[in-house]
């Protein structure tokens, strides 16, 4: 069994650091810290270090452990990272609040000749309000009402002017840092001193990190003063706050819910709430921090005198249903068939492997009569109705005896299907369906691309980097499909998984066939090797018939190494 680094490098299980890179690795299942702390499992991984699910022997409970493992190399860098970390250490010291992780120790040893540092915290058992918002979405159903969100500030904001009244500023409030305590249904604040960074390409902002200041935040969640200026008040903790409630109203993520041209926020349009609260949302949210609230205590005023409203509870039945981004049941027998004809038809066409994308995204009949019968031109606006991804018009050759074949063009098709052949066959000898791996790769693809939407993508030498780029795509999935170890047929099943095969699992784990293992075990362990071979996926929403598939091939891995266990 292999473990990676950040940078993907494959290290044998029990080694304490890369040996390629030099990077300290995972803390394996087992392992004891100082003693006393044994470690359960990894909850969750940022660019300061990892957090863990563990024991505490002495006090017989269960407790989170924060490892400081910065991946910065710079010598300036790790100390801006150690001082952050000691940041946290010593707000979480002062700070005695019940919904609030308390504190119970920092500690250090030793791996080899490098020292290592922990902070000991409460272990908080529940959902962040992000998978919440995720559970709800996922099942077709809307984002919180705004009875439910009037009741998370009343309940939010006295914990920040708690903090706020001790001279301690937040700086990164999220749906993901606010987690529905099980035990009494209360929303908690985690995750203090600001010494999580993540890449700025999944939204995550941390500059400057040597400097004097350090730009803490997440994009869209943030204010301005913050992200541009690394200056933050009271009422920036309360704009993000806002925000995020926003997102879980809406099940939109910020950027969707500002235009950027005007600077306003789409009240009215996206954002639907009654005009009492408007008026509080949109002075909580004004550009300049001297417009808005200035303190927790003045918004809490002002939501007092709305009208009195019963914010219907959290059902904490579901929380344990799965946190993918999108679940839809999965097609029936006779559209997967009908699905792998039209898969057929199209790689009986003369195309190179990075074009077949383009033109697989049709599932149906019509469309399948429509490329036989060489009439290109209509297959887009065919795509365009029966396919989730929205895709741009191409040129594509003609037919061999359709006429006006173009012999320049064909050539070019050729010998890009020569030099490509690679990607084929590595896809082959995986036995990764070709209709999921196309259209996974046409996702990414356009997801990197957007500006391509509409535009025609042709044969020649000017579109050779963006043809290139598909393929370097489909090499990277390929790659992350080879780490993840998936059985063969874990991998053949790819793009036929749906809902009906969660439900049999979680009725399953229900019945104890898995023994004392469950379902919400399934999610964390699915989740964790999910977003350790792809960061940040999970925190956009997660596309059903592409990496939703990946999700479900990992846990049904999972599941059938229990059931022999069992």
């Amino acid at each position: 069994m292999h473990i990676y680094c950040s940078k993907q490098h494959a290290n044998t299980n029990g080694n304490r650091f890369c040996i390629q890179c030099g990077e300290s690795l995972p803390l394996p299942q087992g392992e004891i810290i100082t003693g006393r702390y044994k470690i359960l499992r990894q909850l969750g991984q940022g660019g300061f270090g990892r957090t863990y699910l563990a024991e505490d022997s002495q006090l017989n409970q269960m407790c989170v452990l924060k490892e400081f493992a910065p991946q910065v190399e710079k010598p300036e860098d790790i100390q801006k990272a150690k001082e952050l970390f000691e940041r946290e250490a010593n707000v979480l010291k002062k700070l005695q609040h019940s919904q609030i992780p308390k504190f119970h120790a920092s500690l250090s040893t030793k791996f080899g000749q490098k020292d290592f540092f922990f902070l000991v915290q409460d272990y908080i058992e529940g959902d962040t309000y992000w998978d919440l918002l995720d559970k709800r979405l996922s099942h077709g159903q809307n984002g919180f009402s705004e009875e439910e969100i009037i009741s998370l500030l009343k309940q939010m904001l006295p914990v920040l002017h708690y903090i706020h009244s001790r001279d301690v500023i937040h700086r990164d409030i999220s749906p993901d840092n606010i987690i529905l305590r099980s035990s009494d249904n209360l929303p908690v604040l985690i995750d203090f001193g600001g010494v999580k960074q993540v890449p700025a390409s999944q939204g995550f902002w941390m500059t400057q990190l040597g400097a004097n200041r350090t730009l803490l935040g997440k994009k869209g969640y943030a204010p301005e003063e913050q992200l541009r200026q690394g200056k933050a008040f009271p009422c920036s903790d309360l704009y993000s706050l806002v925000v995020s409630t926003l997102v879980l109203l809406t099940g939109k993520e910020p950027q969707n819910l500002y235009d950027s041209y005007q600077g306003t926020w789409r009240w009215g349009t996206d954002i639907k709430v009654s005009q009492g609260l408007e008026k509080i949302l949109k002075k909580t949210l004004a550009y300049k921090p001297s417009d808005r609230y200035q303190n927790a205590e003045q918004v809490i005023k002002d939501l007092q005198q709305l009208s009195p409203v019963s914010a219907p509870a959290v059902n904490k039945a579901n929380t344990n249903i799965t946190k993918l981004k999108t679940m839809i049941a999965a097609p029936g027998r006779r559209a997967g068939n009908l699905h792998s004809r039209t898969q057929m038809a199209v790689q009986a066409l003369p195309l190179p492997v990075w074009m077949r994308p383009f033109a697989v995204s049709a599932v149906t009949t019509t469309a399948i009569v429509l490329v036989c019968a060489g009439t290109w031109g209509v297959v887009n606006a065919v795509v365009k109705g029966v396919s989730s991804i929205s895709l741009p018009s191409i040129s594509l050759p003609s037919l061999p005896g359709g006429g006006n074949s173009d012999s320049s063009s064909e050539t070019t098709v050729r010998n890009g299907a020569s030099r490509n052949s690679n990607i084929a066959s590595r896809r082959a000898s995986l036995q990764i369906p070709e209709g999921f791996f196309t259209q996974t790769v046409n996702y990414t693809f356009y997801s990197r691309n957007p500006q391509l939407q509409g535009r025609n993508l042709g044969t020649g030498a000017e579109d050779e980097a963006l043809r290139q780029q598909w393929i370097s795509i489909g090499q990277e999935l390929l790659d992350k499909l080879e780490q993840a170890k998936l059985s063969s047929t874990a991998r053949q099943k790819l793009g036929s998984y749906g809902g009906q095969d969660y439900q049999e699992w979680e009725q399953r784990a229900s019945s104890g066939d898995f023994g004392n293992y469950t379902i919400k075990q399934l999610n964390t362990d699915t989740n964790r090797k999910f977003d350790d071979l792809f960061p940040g996926q999970r925190r956009g929403k997660l596309n059903q018939p592409t990496f939703g598939q990946i999700w479900y091939a990992i846990a049904a891995d999972k599941v059938s190494k229990l059931e022999a266990r069992n």
